[in-house]
């Protein structure tokens, strides 16, 4: 019981109104490109363990293990994020991956990514 109450108590990481299982909340908000074997797909949605990216799912098989480079445009420049992952889930032209565990480098490139966010809609709001 008080585990329960000291939970309740704790601060969200995301905003959202329903029960998720997700591990991390998933950002939709930010530009960018997943590069597999040299063909670009959009990405729909990521976070720190996984990517959805829109595609051919025939493409892929589930349980296929995947090299792929992340693409972020930021306001000044591209910040290109290699990852490695697990092909979880795959239908209705979407794909879902979920990522090995990240280096601190890709950790920090990630939070760059979020970084920047946070400061264009700061900006944003002050125009």
């Amino acid at each position: 019981m008080l585990h329960n109450l000291l939970a309740s108590l704790r601060a969200q990481t995301s905003n959202d109104k329903t029960e998720s299982r997700r591990r991390h909340p998933r950002r939709e908000c930010d530009q960018c490109v997943a590069v597999i074997h040299g063909q670009t797909f959009p990405v729909q949605d990521w976070s720190p363990g996984g990517v959805q990216i829109t595609g051919d799912e025939r493409l892929f098989s589930i349980g296929r293990d995947l090299d792929m480079v992340l693409k972020f445009k930021l306001r000044n420049h591209i910040v290109d994020v290699p990852v490695k992952g697990q092909i979880v889930r795959k239908g209705s032209a979407r794909v879902a991956v979920c990522f090995e565990p990240l280096t601190q480098a890709i950790r920090r490139n990630f939070q760059q990514v979020v970084d920047d966010y946070v400061a264009r809609e700061f900006a944003n709001s002050q125009a």
